[in-house]
């Protein structure tokens, strides 16, 4: 071989080397991801939870019997408070999302729909979803049911919690 073939040679293997190198580099830019990123999960979507001492303290201040504010529950503002959960879940009979439906949820079995996976934790809880049950959940999911693939923090506000609850219960009619 002479001078002209290996130049040939070297050129292809450095145009080879070259074209690694810029893919290499095309796909970090793309895909990046941080150093400490392998072995953790990171969540899809993050929502922002309050917690300072003045909310909490406001909270029990403000103590309310909730079979009143259920009394004064507007179905309309529960229907509004519901669009925080038609992302996951549907009212529709049989109608699953990410979440079970929520037709007729008062006083079903909890963990009772057919073909919905529930998680352990709530497959692990016996009863009905009760008023003072979905009162209880909805107030933090996740201390209720601690393992809850429900990442939904919670409604912290009494009267929208009342609100939503006297809307499903028109659901379950």
């Amino acid at each position: 071989m002479d001078t002209f073939e290996w130049t040939k040679i070297g050129g292809a293997l450095c145009g080879a080397f070259l074209f690694f190198l810029l893919l290499n580099w095309g796909t970090e830019i793309i895909y990046h991801s941080d150093d400490d990123y392998y072995g953790e999960q990171k969540l899809a979507y993050y929502l922002e939870i309050e917690d300072s001492a003045d909310a909490e303290e406001e909270s029990i201040e403000t103590v309310v019997d909730f079979a009143t504010l259920l009394a004064s529950a507007d179905i309309e503002k529960g229907k509004k408070v519901f669009g925080k959960c038609k992302s996951c879940h549907k009212l529709d009979d049989g109608a699953n999302g990410v979440g079970p439906h929520l037709y007729k949820v008062i006083n079903r079995d909890i963990g009772a729909i057919e073909g919905f996976k529930y998680s352990k934790a709530l497959m692990g809880l016996e009863g009905v979803w009760s008023i003072e049950e979905l009162n209880k959940y909805l107030t933090k999911p996740s201390e209720y049911a601690p393992g809850t693939a429900m990442s939904f923090a919670g409604l912290k506000k009494d009267k929208d919690r009342a609100d939503l609850i006297e809307y499903l219960n028109t659901l379950s009619d």
